[in-house]
């Protein structure tokens, strides 16, 4: 039997997955991430991990298909990641040094987001459709296009990038990417707390969220769930403008789905339903039928969208 190895490089630790040639997880493991001016340490680690994998499991080389991989930054079709940031470095052609350090190809890469959106569709909420735009709602807003199996990349790599979608031109704070109305700073955890602070001290509304010292986005959901009044109405403004996004990026990639992951997905149904209707408000009748989703694959979504990468190539 054949293999392929998915790693996900997140800023604490590296995910590492062995699969089938068939796409099941035979393996997983983390190792910490290496920080540093340059990936090469990074690879290293990653190198022997791969390894001891392989000698625990009596896999020869020759039947590892390839590796597929993630990148926390804007990735192009020759494989650079543009400027990791969260790890400390610059521009690199990860793809050509992995394949250099590690030994094995091919090793084939693409932006974390992307992948995991690759890896909802071809294994979790998203694998019935033939296109799927997913949306993670996490610290920050990450996006991703699945049309036919494989990801819209764009010429610089930031097709999909949904987060950074200017979604209020009158904004005068400042985005982490130094724009200003992103929609980032509204629809992310910490935009949603953002904005629970901006209605807090704008409205003298009754609400158990002036009761916490200091509110997180898991306690504006959960207050809205229990029918607070004020907690409704921010989680509403959050999502119309969520819901803006999405309509503007169906208008542009007309997908059949839309699939709605990362850590303030736990609020479920609550949380879908009100991101549809936003949605429903700002499309052409005929589009307002979208099916939308939660995504299946939690933390192992980036993992399983890379050993797709790979596999992807392969069928």
């Amino acid at each position: 039997m054949d293999y392929c190895f998915g790693i996900d490089i997140g800023g604490t630790t590296v995910k590492i997955g062995l699969f089938s040639e068939v796409g099941e997880m035979v393996m997983r493991w983390e190792v910490p991430t290496r920080k540093g001016n340059d990936p090469s340490g990074l690879l290293k680690d990653v190198k022997d991990a791969l390894e001891n994998c392989m000698s625990e499991k009596k896999i020869a080389k020759e039947n590892i298909l390839g590796i597929g991989m993630t990148a926390p930054g804007p990735v192009t079709a020759d494989g650079v990641l543009h400027n990791a940031v969260n790890i400390g470095w610059g521009a690199v052609c990860l793809a050509e040094e992995a394949e250099q350090i590690i030994g094995i190809s091919p090793v084939c890469i693409g932006n974390d987001a992307r992948v995991a959106a690759l890896g909802e569709a071809a294994f979790g909420a998203g694998k019935d459709a033939k296109s799927m735009l997913m949306v993670t709602l996490g610290t920050g807003v990450g996006g991703g296009v699945v049309l036919n199996g494989h990801i819209l990349m764009g010429e610089s790599g930031v097709a999909g990038e949904i987060g950074h979608m200017t979604i209020d031109p009158y904004e005068t704070e400042t985005c982490g990417c130094g724009k200003k109305g992103c929609l980032e700073q509204y629809a992310s955890a910490t935009g949603m707390v953002r904005a629970a602070e901006r209605f807090l001290k704008k409205t003298e509304t009754e609400s158990v969220l002036r009761q916490l010292e200091k509110v997180t986005a898991k306690d504006l959901w959960d207050a809205a769930k229990a029918g607070d009044r004020l907690a409704n109405e921010i989680t509403d403004f959050v999502c119309d403008r969520l819901g803006s996004a999405i309509a503007n990026a169906v208008y542009l990639v007309d997908p059949e789905m839309i699939v709605i992951g990362g850590g303030v997905s736990a609020a479920g149904e609550f949380l879908l339903d009100k991101v549809a209707k936003a949605y429903q408000a700002k499309v052409f009748a005929h589009s307002r039928n979208k099916k939308f989703a939660l995504a299946k694959l939690g933390n192992d979504a980036g993992i399983m969208g890379a050993a797709a990468l790979i596999l992807s190539k392969t069928e």
